[in-house]
């Protein structure tokens, strides 16, 4: 039995010595497994878990020395540790003296390790948050897995809510629109994507209450840009919200703006269009073109590494320049193509203030924006991605 979870703990230590950071862990660990058919279902769910305790975990214990085999086995077994609320059957035979105290605060458990309790390892850039950030619950969140959340698209509530019910899927009604879920579920299985619901996170859902600010300009429909679609789930949310809005979206990238036009096709969105464009790069655009420019621009992503830890573990510091400064540019290169009276949402699903308020602070300063509201959604009490919003008016009067 004990040999069992010894090759359990091998094979990830194998797995993470291997892995260069280059790709997202679950894309290569898929890989490996298809290439390593020994494994079953039981054994790749276990390994797949003590490689994801080890990036929760790792950077509050790791040197800068490369580590060795047993030197990762022991920051697996402490990852494991720290991200255990119940006792557990790879403690118990491989570290029963940690398995004895599984159920201890997480505070606690630092300093059993330790001999301190601070979060500053699984965290290091505390001094680089967004204010209103608290440093140790965001610290605790990377120890638990965050929830799977459903956007019901209007009118599919009570026929989604059905097909759950039907397939024996737990889930909590968090509101009118949005469903959370165990993150392993199987969704795609049960329930139409992007027809009836859309896989998006509580706060990225939060941010359509934002949409609500946009004045409707009388009769006319509303000529919204979404500059940076990506998948274009904000696309499809602002086109449920705003009825009848002229959407165009873009993205520097046609590879991903074919799969957002497979899923507006699903969604049963027709009447927009699509181009690709780097806006880095000052675009061919007529200017004073759009009531509304909807800009969810690149960024660490820090908001959202508890679902990819991989990205806290091989993050580097200077990244947050890097991309504040990319952020300055996209908007200094889109925000000329607004209307007068007109709307501009800033939006990332980043922690740190340079990309964040600093960002909003430039906008101020560099155009004739007026600032409506700007919050800091804060994910670690829902189970739930954090992400900053900006909502900005462009006015022909200087304010």
């Amino acid at each position: 039995m004990v040999s069992r979870y010894h090759s359990y703990l091998n094979s990830a230590v194998k797995i993470l010595s291997s892995y260069s950071g280059d790709e997202p862990f679950a894309i290569f660990l898929k890989l490996y497994f298809s290439q390593n058919k020994k494994y079953g279902s039981r054994d790749r769910k276990q390994i797949a878990h003590l490689c994801y305790c080890y990036f929760r975990t790792a950077p509050h214990y790791q040197e800068e020395s490369v580590l060795s085999c047993s030197g990762i086995e022991e920051e697996i077994l402490r990852g494991l540790f720290l991200c255990s609320a119940e006792r557990n059957e790879i403690l118990q035979m491989l570290k029963p003296e940690w398995n004895e105290k599984v159920n201890f605060s997480v505070e606690e458990k630092l300093k059993l390790l330790s001999g301190e309790n601070s979060f500053n390892g699984i965290f290091p850039w505390k001094n680089e948050l967004s204010n209103g950030m608290d440093h140790e619950k965001f610290c605790k969140s990377f120890l638990v897995q965050p929830d799977l959340f459903l956007r019901l698209r209007p009118g599919k509530k009570e026929i989604v809510c059905r097909k759950l019910d039907a397939a024996g899927i737990s889930y909590r009604t968090i509101t009118d629109t949005c469903l959370a879920l165990n993150n392993s579920e199987k969704i795609d299985a049960v329930v139409e994507l992007d027809r009836e619901a859309v896989i998006q996170d509580y706060n990225s859902q939060q941010t359509g209450d934002y949409f609500q600010l946009v004045r409707n300009p009388g009769t006319t429909p509303l000529e919204a840009w979404d500059c940076c679609a990506g998948s274009g789930g904000k696309s499809i949310m602002l086109s449920d919200l705003i009825p009848g809005v002229h959407l165009a979206v873009s993205d520097k990238r046609e590879n991903i703006l074919f799969n957002l036009r497979k899923r507006f096709e699903r969604a049963g969105i027709k009447k927009y269009k699509s181009f690709v464009a780097d806006l880095i790069k000052n675009g061919n655009f007529r200017k004073g073109n759009f009531d509304l420019i909807l800009a969810d621009v690149p960024c660490t992503g820090s908001g959202a590494w508890s679902r990819t830890p991989e990205q806290l573990h091989f993050f580097d510091e200077k990244k947050i320049d890097e991309y504040a400064s990319l952020q300055k540019k996209i908007v200094s290169n889109v925000i000329p193509h607004l209307k007068h009276e007109s709307f501009f949402i800033y939006i990332t699903c980043s922690v740190f203030r340079k990309e964040n308020e600093e960002v909003a602070e430039f906008i101020k300063e560099h155009f004739n924006l007026k600032l409506i509201k700007m919050e800091l959604l804060n994910g670690y009490e829902m189970k739930a991605d954090s992400m900053f919003i900006a909502v900005f008016r462009k006015s022909l009067e200087v304010e």
